[in-house]
């Protein structure tokens, strides 16, 4: 292992090692720490942990486990992945563990790059847009977990850490100009050559930190790139559509699926045993060759008024065991494709299925690649998306591509 990286979700995880695979580097992913040594065998290991919404004190000591195994195993940089639209609250976990890991790697001062400039997040002046939008104007604002409302980075981060935070501004970089004299360092981006820029530049005492695409360099500047990657597995079994994102994108990605296809909804404070079954009778009662849609997704009202009824982290917790339990239900059934839309959802699923390491497959768009794992005579293939991403035929896209690569039965 050369590079090892810590995701605080599971989607991020899978989205990082989809962009660090295009290099031709191999990828190792698992979900959750490992119980034993690294094997050594991948150029790039990643630990996807659960850790975004987490207590900051288990957050840090998560990541900080994470980097020791990592560290332990040979890596020879660290890398802090996080999401594009730097999600996080007052409080963290971007900045503790930013610090953790500083620590820990003997760093002395850290980047701040959420931008991936071929999903529409850039970061100019220290503030970060979706789009043609402020993040603080986007749907992020609604964000049922971490409602990002200060497009401002500097401003988010500060509190957060101990040390200073400064701007490293896109006009700065264009000069050549030092990096400022502070600890904590949010850098500009809005294309990608200005993260190949921020990667070629990066001087050995600083910790690079940010999104997917700011560690796409990464495996040029380390001679990982250009290697051959092995041929991917066929995945019989039936497919489900598992959602629990209330982005925006998903939402329509939802809308798109349901306007014809087999569609369950379930909603928090409905999902006693009774409900669960209710929902697996459904599925039992469809054709094995059609695919379903079992959704939790709604409308930023319907999650507000569940949040305020049940509290934000129970409603979270109850829809998370539903699909969990019916993804198991599921797989008894046969389903060994699932495709999974959010980040906290795609963590509970896949720890529901025992998934605990993947290897990575082809992308279906920019950050969402396909992962597999099981045995070689029963594989099993992971679509995990985060919530704004793809586009709105991205459930149809995912499956396609996957029927298109196991070719006729």
């Amino acid at each position: 292992m050369i590079l090892g990286c810590i995701a605080d979700d599971f989607t991020g995880a899978t989205d990082l090692a989809g962009l660090l695979r295009r290099s031709g580097a191999s990828v190792q992913l698992h979900f959750g720490l490992p119980d034993g040594p690294s094997d050594g065998h991948a150029d790039i290991e990643i630990v996807a942990l659960k850790c975004r919404t987490e207590p900051v004190a288990t957050a840090v000591a998560d990541c900080t486990a994470a980097g020791r195994w990592l560290l332990a195993g040979g890596a020879q940089q660290l890398y802090w992945k996080y999401c594009s639209t730097f999600d996080s609250t007052a409080t963290g976990n971007i900045g503790p563990v930013s610090e953790a890991l500083m620590a820990l790697s003997g760093k002395t001062q850290a980047i701040y790059c959420p931008a991936f400039p071929e999903n529409g997040r850039s970061v100019y002046m220290g503030h970060l847009f979706v789009g043609q939008q402020l993040l603080s104007e986007s749907s992020l604002k609604d964000h049922p977990l971490t409602p990002m409302t200060d497009s401002n980075l500097v401003r988010v981060l500060t509190p957060q850490v101990a040390g200073r935070v400064a701007l490293f501004s896109r006009a700065d970089q264009r000069s050549q100009s030092a990096l400022p004299d502070a600890e904590h360092i949010i850098a500009d981006a809005v294309e990608f050559d200005d993260l190949e820029q921020i990667v070629a530049s990066l001087p050995d005492h600083v910790m690079l930190t940010g999104g997917s695409a700011l560690a796409m360099p990464l495996p040029a500047r380390l001679g990982l790139a250009n290697h051959q990657p092995e041929a991917d597995p066929q995945v019989p079994g039936r497919s489900l559509v598992l959602s629990g994102s209330c982005s925006e994108m998903t939402r329509r990605q939802v809308a798109h699926w349901s306007a014809d296809r087999p569609s369950y909804q379930i909603k928090p404070g409905q999902l006693g045993t009774a409900d669960i079954d209710a929902c697996v009778a459904w599925l039992d009662q469809l054709p094995a060759e059609q695919t379903a849609l079992i959704y939790a997704t709604d409308d930023p009202a319907a999650v507000r008024e569940a949040q305020s009824s049940m509290g934000v982290a129970e409603a979270g917790s109850q829809v998370e065991s539903a699909l969990s339990q019916i993804a198991q239900a599921a797989y008894a059934r046969g389903v060994r494709r699932f495709v999974v839309a959010g980040g906290e959802t795609s963590g509970a699923v896949a720890q529901a299925l025992g998934v605990r390491q993947v290897r990575c497959g082809p992308e279906i768009c920019p950050g969402v690649p396909w992962t597999f794992a099981g045995s070689a005579s029963d594989p099993l293939a992971l679509a995990l998306k985060s919530g704004n991403f793809g586009a709105v035929s991205f459930f149809d896209d995912a499956l396609k591509q996957l029927e298109l690569a196991d070719g006729p039965a």
